[in-house]
């Protein structure tokens, strides 16, 4: 097999270190010659390669390892980038959180308002990235799970059209986790799935077993009764050792009575009870205080032990796959099917064209190839169809750097009880990105 060369942009985040472990791990299915790390914060990045350099010297030492902060030296001779970004870090996800929440909206990462600031800021950051990789390496993907998924797709649909560049998303991979804990099942993987949505906003319609069996009937006299969480301490799913996943697994119950012919992904909680959702946030403590007091803490923690004690061995740290099945498609032609987010071009037969959809593809040398879905229910399609225009709205905010359309992009979101409160919002958004954003006028 051909040995890739991968660079991961965004080398200083708590997610890295696993997808390093989890590039070591399938070095069967994607073997690599070299990896690097590329990022804008080289403190973050250092305590990070630091101990993925140790990582790779105890496991795939022939692996040729570089950390840099120099775009040329990180995108030169890859054949992947692999991206995820948080421009502003996560100082800013805490004020996109806590805006919306001080006049009674939902206060989260990559939906409603602090979505739409999110997205605002990655734009240009994942574009950024998008030249240095055509500059540097103009026969390289990059597979980009930067947040917030539809937003960035959007936005690179419009600006970089003929780019080799797959968006895709975890969240219904942790989904189906769970989905086989409660069945029984050994992996995620054993799940066939009939899906479509937008990123964080989508429905299963169908699931199966590898040998044909329907999955849905089980799941849903689940899903009616525990939501995607566990009617014992059972399922294996790391989210759900954290109070506040557990809480948006189970609200899926809420979700799924809605519309139970299908099976819900959990974030649209957010926009079907956005009074639920803010009665039950801490303004004062949002989830980016949580990842802050937690999760960076403890990765950064048992990246720095590594670091000081010399081994790897014994660590912490826990691999992911799916991004590996991903490149591994696109290396080694092997036709994978998996949940992308792409353009409908007529997928979803009664959804506009040109939205960026997550549906089933079938991934091979030659790219995506989106399966079709055929013509969804009017429930479905009216939310999908007013969530779109928020997206697109957003991206012609950014692109025109016009007030006008991003206050009407929060006025049109589920999330958002009215027009004055979007205005409201948007004020303190403005002022709070200043050093992000284009100025809006």
């Amino acid at each position: 097999m051909k040995k890739n060369s991968v660079v991961i942009a965004g080398g200083g985040s708590t997610y890295t270190a696993g997808i390093v472990m989890m590039l070591i791990e399938n070095q069967d299915k994607f073997p690599l010659r070299k990896l690097k790390f590329y990022d804008n914060n080289k403190e973050r990045q250092d305590i990070v390669a630091k101990a993925c350099e140790i990582i790779i010297k105890e496991r795939a030492p022939k692996i040729e390892f570089i950390a840099t902060t120099d775009p040329e030296e990180a995108f030169t001779d890859v054949d992947f980038v692999m991206a995820h970004i948080r421009v502003g870090g996560l100082k800013m996800r805490e004020l996109d959180e806590k805006i919306p929440l001080k006049y009674g909206a939902v206060g989260q990462e990559t939906c409603g308002p602090g979505g739409m600031a999110y997205g605002m800021r990655s734009i240009p950051g994942v574009i950024e990235l998008i030249d240095y990789m055509e500059k540097y390496s103009p026969n390289a993907w990059m597979l980009n799970y930067s947040n917030p998924a539809s937003i960035v797709a959007e936005a690179t649909r419009i600006l970089r059209p003929n780019s080799k560049i797959i968006n895709i998303c975890d969240m219904p991979v942790a989904i189906k986790k769970s989905m086989a804990d409660i069945l029984g099942l050994e992996s995620e993987n054993d799940i066939i799935e009939r899906y479509y949505g937008l990123n964080h906003f989508g429905w299963w319609t169908e699931l199966y077993d590898k040998e044909g069996n329907d999955l849905m009937p089980r799941l849903k006299e689940h899903v009616k009764q525990w939501g995607y969480g566990a009617k014992n301490d059972g399922i294996n799913n790391p989210l759900l050792a954290e109070s506040s996943w557990m809480d948006t697994f189970t609200k899926a119950k809420d979700v799924y009575a809605v519309d139970p012919d299908t099976l819900p992904n959990t974030y649209l909680k957010y926009y079907l009870f956005p009074d639920y959702v803010v009665q039950h946030s801490n303004p004062e403590h949002t989830r980016a205080n949580e990842v802050m007091d937690h999760r960076e803490k403890n990765v950064f923690a048992e990246c720095i032990r590594i670091a000081e004690a010399g081994t790897a061995e014994g660590t912490s740290i826990e691999a992911a796959e799916f991004i590996v099945r991903l490149a591994g498609a696109l290396a080694y032609n092997t036709y994978e099917r998996m949940l992308l987010i792409v353009p409908n071009n007529g997928a979803i037969a009664n959804v506009e064209p040109t939205a960026m959809v997550e549906i089933p593809c079938l991934v091979s040398k030659a790219g995506v190839e989106s399966l079709s879905i055929g013509t969804i229910p009017q429930f479905q399609k009216g939310l999908i169809e007013q969530q779109v225009s928020v997206e697109k709205l957003v991206v012609q905010a950014y692109l025109e750097k016009s007030y006008q359309k991003l206050w009407q992009a929060l006025t049109l979101s589920k999330t958002v009880p009215s027009a004055s409160v979007a205005k409201a919002i948007l004020d303190d958004l403005i002022e709070a990105n200043k050093d992000f954003w284009p100025e809006l006028s």
